[in-house]
């Protein structure tokens, strides 16, 4: 039994993209970091995730500095190495130079007390596909509540 605690989800990527796949990684901190994260001082709006040399970095990622801290204080926007395997490192590579396709952050949390973050090999949705995805969203609601009208009856 794991016990999770989410510090914070990016709620827009799943607006934005189409989700294909997802997978853990772990995230390489300092010990500021660690405790601001604890306090849910974190945002994951615009950030992404690019293989350099063979390795996964979280840009744009923000993690507020940490108060009491004062001296030893991070960058609140450095990027951050994930850690992963080489074979998830190696899938994450294939996928991402296949022509629109983005490594997407979708949320950061804490399992077992060690920080995690779930990123998603994500396509970009176009205007197009946001509408229809609001136009499907809103008919199940609408079947739904005619459901529950007519169960009532």
């Amino acid at each position: 039994m794991s016990d999770i605690k989410i510090v914070c989800q990016n709620k827009k990527a799943r607006h934005d993209y189409f989700i294909e796949d997802t997978m853990e990684a772990g995230i390489a901190l300092m010990g500021t970091e660690v405790k601001s994260l604890r306090d849910g001082r974190a945002n994951l709006v615009d950030s992404y995730a690019w293989v350099e040399r063979n390795e996964v970095y979280l840009h744009h990622c923000h993690i507020s500095p940490y108060t009491p801290a004062t001296q030893f204080n991070h960058d609140p926007m450095r990027k951050r190495k994930l850690l992963l395997h080489r074979k998830e490192i190696n899938r994450l590579i294939g996928a991402s130079n296949e022509k629109g396709y983005s490594l997407i952050p979708l949320k950061i949390y804490f399992k077992n007390g060690i920080a995690k973050v779930e990123l998603a090999i994500a396509k970009g949705k176009k205007q197009h596909d946001k509408r229809e995805s609001i136009k499907k969203r809103e008919s199940d609601r609408e079947i739904r509540k005619a459901m529950k009208g007519d169960f009532k009856s």
